[in-house]
């Protein structure tokens, strides 16, 4: 889900590939450090190819969740992955969430807000949402670095090619800290607000695993290697195959860290 129109996000099982299967790991995390009561009734923005609505529904025994995403891709996506009573999908972005008689009891967002326009009028959109004393929580990727595999991959693309800076997710998103993320969530009207830091490991087989999704054209940096011409795409591998931790046995092991944060709709 993203506002941003140099990124694509068009391929449910291309998002898999390449962040789907972290994020799901972030996502456990994330709904750990909630520590939600059962039968809830949730609402979620962005809620992609359901990594995170997913782990709700294994984790929390929801009574109802409403996950939302402007990509028709994505919810198709979420939808034919994830059959359970009481859990439904909608093509919906920030500025037209559903709505709940007596608000929702938890809204939350994973991996979603630092791609938005508007990420502030985003949250008060979710606090709207919620019931009074609801609890509204997000979650990003550290992208100052935290993002191991992704900070790689565009300090290779950057020495290949300067103009690649401005893409470059450290760059463009690596002001989202959480001071940062307390203050989004504070302007937009909520109180005791907390953060937190959420380290999954990333863990790839082999270089292939780590290389190919880059070339499924969804997200930001696969979206612009899908712009590169064939022999730059190759230097750019070759470039990333000397840089990374290669184990004896092929495997690269990295990690990523994600800012959480939670508040409560007063």
């Amino acid at each position: 889900m993203t506002d941003a129109n140099c990124d694509a996000w068009a391929t449910g099982d291309a998002y898999e590939a390449y962040m789907g299967r972290w994020s799901r790991r972030v996502a456990d995390a994330f709904v750990t450090w909630l520590s939600p009561p059962p039968n809830a009734h949730w609402l979620e923005l962005g809620c992609g190819t359901g990594a995170l609505t997913s782990r709700i529904c294994q984790q929390c025994d929801p009574s109802s969740i409403v996950g939302c995403d402007p990509s028709p891709s994505f919810v198709e996506h979420a939808r034919g992955n994830l059959v359970r009573q009481g859990a439904s999908f909608e093509v919906a972005s920030s500025d037209e969430l559903p709505a709940r008689e007596g608000g929702f009891d938890l809204v939350v967002s994973g991996l979603v807000l630092n791609f938005l326009a508007q990420p502030v009028a985003a949250v008060a959109a979710m606090n709207e949402r919620a019931r009074s004393g609801g609890v509204i929580a997000a979650y990003v990727w550290d992208y100052a670095g935290g993002l191991e595999f992704v900070h790689h991959f565009w300090q290779e693309a950057v020495a290949l090619d300067p103009t690649a800076t401005p893409l470059d997710e450290s760059a463009r998103f690596g002001a989202w800290t959480q001071t940062h993320l307390v203050a989004c969530f504070e302007t937009a009207g909520l109180v005791a607000v907390e953060t937190t830091v959420l380290d999954v490991a990333t863990r790839f087989v082999s270089f292939d695993d780590y290389w190919l999704p880059f070339l499924g054209g969804t997200g930001p940096a696969p979206t612009y290697v899908g712009s590169l011409p064939p022999h730059s795409r190759e230097q750019l591998a070759r470039r990333l195959r000397a840089r990374l931790p290669v184990a004896g046995d092929g495997t690269i092991s990295l990690r990523a860290r994600a800012l959480a944060v939670r508040g409560v709709r007063p």
